[in-house]
């Protein structure tokens, strides 16, 4: 008898690795000062130090410790791209339950406006939210939320129409629930998976949008410790100082490739 063992893709060493990195990564965002002593506001009389024993990633154009920085940035990309992904995964979610579960006229129009975000691009609609909501972290997160709203809706929606079909959802109703019941406690618990794996993945995706926006000005501001706005400090002296870029841009990549990763196993077949 032929016996076929799958294996456990959370076991897996790109996974592994994933998950060390993101730890750390968060770890520094809650407690910054578990890894460095340094204060990432202080500027010294050394500026453009290249990386070394007196500063482990050198120092910025005001003499500003480039590792203190990265540390402590993490806290204003990870936490912004947790309160991205938050604000599109509720909002999203809710609609798409929402459109799969009642059809009709209500479903035609929540899918025709989902249809219309998806038609504008991601960072012109996240400049326009900021234009009114006003510049900020917490405004640049919550524009970035927005625009993956449409995106959660529609796979929400997806998953919803293929359960409510389901025969425990028959089962449900004939057992006397409410449609409130059915809906929250049987269609989206199990409609969850793909919506979950799709927010691990747009949590790499928020922190690229937030990192762009730092960069163009429209995010934290200066001098906030942010990936996005470090990089665009850094880039008058990108001949000179690479490290000003290619470092903190270092942190961007581990980071995102690591959440993108982790949002492949969700996607794995049990």
């Amino acid at each position: 008898m032929n016996t076929t063992h799958k294996r456990n893709p959370w076991l897996a060493p790109g996974s592994v690795i994933s998950l060390i990195i993101l730890a750390v990564a968060f770890t520094a965002a809650l407690f910054p000062g578990l890894f460095t002593p340094a204060d990432p506001y202080a500027g010294t009389d050394v500026a453009l130090l290249p990386p070394g024993e007196g500063h482990l990633l050198g120092t910025d154009a005001v003499g500003r410790d480039l590792y203190a920085r990265i540390v402590y940035g993490a806290r204003q990309s990870l936490l912004g791209a947790l309160i991205a992904v938050a604000v599109g995964l509720v909002l999203g979610t809710l609609i798409g339950l929402v459109a799969g579960a009642t059809r009709g006229w209500v479903d035609a129009v929540l899918m025709r406006i989902v249809d219309v975000a998806l038609s504008i691009p991601g960072i012109l609609l996240s400049l326009s939210i900021i234009i009114v909501l006003g510049f900020g972290s917490i405004q640049a997160a919550v524009a970035v939320g927005a625009t993956s709203v449409a995106t959660f809706a529609r796979l929400a929606r997806s998953q919803v129409m293929s359960v409510v079909q389901a025969d425990f959802v028959e089962a449900a109703y004939g057992a006397g629930a409410t449609r409130s019941q059915v809906l929250f406690g049987h269609i989206l618990p199990n409609s969850l998976t793909p919506v979950i794996a799709l927010a691990t993945l747009q949590f790499g995706t928020a922190i690229l949008q937030l990192s762009i926006l730092g960069f163009l000005g429209y995010g934290a501001p200066p001098p906030t410790p942010e990936w996005g706005l470090i990089i665009a400090e850094g880039r008058d002296f990108m001949a000179t100082a690479w490290w000003l870029i290619i470092l903190p841009g270092l942190a961007i990549v581990a980071v995102v490739m690591s959440a993108n990763r982790l949002s492949q196993n969700f996607s794995v077949e049990d």
